[in-house]
């Protein structure tokens, strides 16, 4: 793993090679191995080292980026080059800031997000709980398929205005499908500390989503009270969060256009991007060394606020949307210069407040409704009113009577975002969770009343 110390005199070899104004340097990267298994056997087994090197150079109002993998002078020097002859073709761009400064860019103190008993599991340790998980498969009779993988890795941004942060970080993520005859269940799961991680126990759920599936019935297309579990939750709201950037708004992109203050959602939601959460993950600086700030998107309802870079905030400023945002200020939430997105928070919580219900109780207070394991190939139809379409999958079943009765087929789903998160009638306790279609989140199952299935599939 690279130090500050190796960071720095990498930093220091770049400016000797640099003519710029200003110089940045953006490193990440780390260790990373993967256990792959199918067909309850391991078939793959990698391990991989590597840190991308990334330059920014800076002439007054022109700027780019050049990227390597090697560490070597000339490479170094080739680097610079690349960047400075792409700098130098640019037109002015009038909106350009200088780089941030460390009076502009404070560090804050994250909880500890890298360890120790995760950067240390080998391939012997990953393989002997890879056949944990399989042996569930066997004894339940099904066929599985997965991963698990550790991530020993490291984040950086120093820049000749005085900007140093490091963050390193470990991960350790299980995912697997257990598929029967005519049925499948699948979990997956992510924690920096991988005593966090249960990965038999996923196994087990996974085993048994697939038992309870087998023989599924149809059940015709409609709108249905549905009881999304978080991963499931986590990946269909996710497509939302791209558009809470200030950049977003400008570019006239985002389902918030004229709604910035007004109440979109249902009373019960409450969502914050803060990076400073114990159950999150990441650094505590964006692409330009600004430390990120925690930030209020919702609140019971209304939407309060976006988040801003550096350059966006100081283009609102002088935009038309000038006072009709609410506080606009950078936060923190950009990414690597020069790009075309802006910023987004990256660190999504849902709050809860007041009770909490489990899946479980969720499921015993439902008279007939929809149990969703995960979604899966969600597709935006709608960019404005934030309609998706996608499909159940690896566990939906039906839900009479307060017990779940037996696995159905899935179902196609066409579903506003705005709708659903205005008839969730019940939340569970907030958890941090790993799907397929989006990053990782805080968030919590959803007991939604009249969610859209438009049709069902063949399995």
């Amino acid at each position: 793993m690279l130090d500050k110390h190796q960071i720095s005199t990498l930093f220091s070899k770049l400016r000797k090679h640099s003519t710029s104004d200003q110089l940045e340097l953006l490193i990440g990267g780390g260790k990373s191995s993967l256990t792959r298994f199918a067909n309850n056997y391991i078939h793959q087994n990698v391990a991989e080292e590597n840190y991308n090197i990334s330059v920014r150079v800076q002439f007054g109002g022109k700027t780019a980026r050049a990227t390597t993998n090697k560490h070597d002078d000339e490479s170094l020097r080739r680097t610079v080059k690349a960047a400075e002859d792409l700098a130098r073709v640019q037109a002015d761009d009038a909106d350009l800031l200088p780089m941030a400064s460390p009076e502009t860019a404070s560090s804050a103190t994250l909880p500890s997000r890298h360890f120790e008993n995760t950067a240390a599991v080998g391939p012997r340790e990953r393989a002997d709980l890879v056949g944990k998980m399989v042996d569930v498969a066997r004894k339940h009779g099904h066929i599985s398929a997965g991963v698990f993988a550790i991530n020993d890795s490291l984040e950086a941004i120093i820049n000749s205005n005085g900007v140093f942060d490091y963050h390193t970080q470990t991960g350790a993520e299980a995912s697997i499908t257990m598929t029967a005859a005519d049925s499948s269940g699948w979990q997956k799961a992510n924690f920096p500390d991988v005593s966090q991680l249960d990965a038999v126990r996923l196994a087990e759920i996974a085993a048994q989503k697939a038992t309870d599936a087998t023989h599924p019935q149809e059940l015709p297309a409609g709108k249905y009270t549905v009881i999304l579990e978080p991963a499931a939750v986590l990946d269909i709201v996710g497509f939302m969060f791209w558009d809470f950037g200030g950049l977003a708004i400008l570019d006239q992109r985002s389902f918030l256009n004229d709604r910035v203050g007004t109440k979109l959602f249902g009373d019960n939601i409450t969502i914050y991007d803060d990076a400073y959460h114990p159950l999150q993950s990441g650094p505590a600086f964006d692409g330009e060394g600004m430390r990120r700030q925690r930030t209020t998107l919702v609140d019971h309802g209304t939407v309060k606020n976006l988040v801003y870079s550096r350059s966006t905030a100081a283009r609102i400023a002088h935009s038309e949307y000038a006072g009709k945002l609410g506080e606009v200020r950078p936060t923190g939430h950009g990414f690597p210069l020069p790009n075309e997105m802006g910023e987004a928070p990256m660190n999504v919580v849902f709050a809860v407040d007041g009770a909490t219900k489990s899946v479980d109780q969720m499921i015993a207070d439902t008279e007939r409704g929809i149990l969703v394991t995960r979604l899966w190939y969600i597709r935006e139809v709608d960019p404005y009113e934030k309609i998706v379409t996608g499909m159940t999958r690896d566990g939906t079943f039906l839900v009479e009577n307060g017990k779940v009765q037996h696995g159905i087929l899935n179902f196609r789903f066409n579903q506003g975002l705005i709708e659903m998160l205005s008839n969730v009638v019940a939340m569970s306790q907030p958890v941090r969770a790993s799907g397929e279609e989006s990053f990782d989140m805080v968030v919590p199952a959803m007991k939604v009343r009249d969610f859209n299935f438009t049709e069902v599939t063949k399995f």
